[in-house]
């Protein structure tokens, strides 16, 4: 098993994110942090196989302990800015996953990661075919693309929209927020309930039919 470290600020998106690697075959988690300093002890603590590491903790950047942590590292954040991918690249990050993900797509890199290690996990000497392809592997299920006839960005601005709010939201109001029709609205946000990162339920008013309204959970 791939003994797995998570390490996020909000215990929430972390108990989330637990659940998104406990479903994937041949992975564990053995624990959550919530800080840099916990971090790290955790890490200490632990001695993970792999860290699945956010930017924005309270106490310090993620950023600042990756190169510390001498441990394989995903980075799962809602950073977006070119400066923080570069800087991770730079410390040693295997790869990087932007805030909002679907449960499908860190599924892929897990496993890329997964068959990775295994690559390397024989003390032999390598050829350059060998390396080449490690890092193939490493990448070669990766996905950055929205559900079917979906669009990436839209899917971005939607799940914006609903992290701002910081209430539930109809897909009435959410079309209102960003100028587009209900059945667009309703199109993305039953994907992203679907993928995890939302959480759907039905709003009682005093008369009528009900209605769905989402929530942002932050994974």
């Amino acid at each position: 098993m791939i003994r797995t470290l998570i390490v996020d600020d909000d215990f929430r998106v972390a108990g989330v994110h637990a659940g998104f690697v406990e479903e994937v075959e041949g992975f564990a988690v053995v624990g959550t942090a919530h800080t840099a300093a916990e971090a790290r002890a955790r890490v200490r603590e632990l001695s993970p196989d792999l860290i699945l590491l956010d930017v924005y903790l309270p106490d310090e950047s993620g950023l600042a302990v990756l190169p510390e942590l001498q441990t394989d590292t995903i980075v799962l954040s809602a950073a977006t800015d070119s400066a923080s991918v570069a800087a991770a690249i730079r410390a040693g990050a295997l790869n990087y996953l932007i805030k909002p993900f679907t449960t499908r797509q860190l599924a892929e890199r897990l496993t890329s990661y997964a068959r990775f290690r295994a690559l390397l996990a024989e003390e032999r000497a390598l050829a350059q075919d060998d390396v080449d392809r490690a890092y193939r592997v490493l990448h070669d299920q990766d996905r950055t693309s929205a559900p079917k006839g979906q669009s990436t960005a839209t899917s971005r601005l939607v799940s914006e929209q609903l992290r701002k709010a910081g209430r539930p939201l109809s897909a009435a109001e959410v079309a209102g927020e960003l100028g587009m029709a209900r059945a667009t609205a309703q199109r993305y946000l039953t994907a992203l309930a679907e993928s995890g990162t939302v959480q759907m339920r039905l709003r009682y008013g005093a008369t009528g039919r009900p209605e769905h309204e989402y929530r942002w959970t932050g994974a």
